[in-house]
């Protein structure tokens, strides 16, 4: 394994084990998610150069347009949940109640 890989791997490994335990705040389970889109878009990035395989070229934008919907999706969450009950922390939320 090479160290590009590695370090691809690590830091998805790192995000997801932040996106598990540190879920206090809203904010801190959107940038865990942020950093987890970014590791796998630069890994798709270098894919196709490394096996230089053409195809696959496109991958990288399509995951780029999908991490803007959900940047966008959770920031918008952000700001609902914040006027409504006040903070940001995920303990606050009940998906139980109207």
């Amino acid at each position: 394994m090479s160290l590009t890989h590695l370090s691809f791997y690590s830091t998805f490994a790192l995000s997801s084990l932040g996106l598990a335990f540190h879920r206090t705040h809203l904010i801190s389970a959107l940038l865990c998610l942020e950093s987890m889109m970014l590791s796998m878009y630069i890994a798709l990035s270098l894919w196709p150069v490394e096996n230089q395989a053409t195809s696959f070229a496109l991958l990288p934008v399509l995951m780029l347009a999908f991490s803007a919907c959900e940047a966008g999706t959770g920031l918008a969450m952000l700001v609902a949940s914040t006027r409504t009950h006040g903070s940001d922390h995920l303990h606050n939320l009940n998906l139980l109640q109207c």
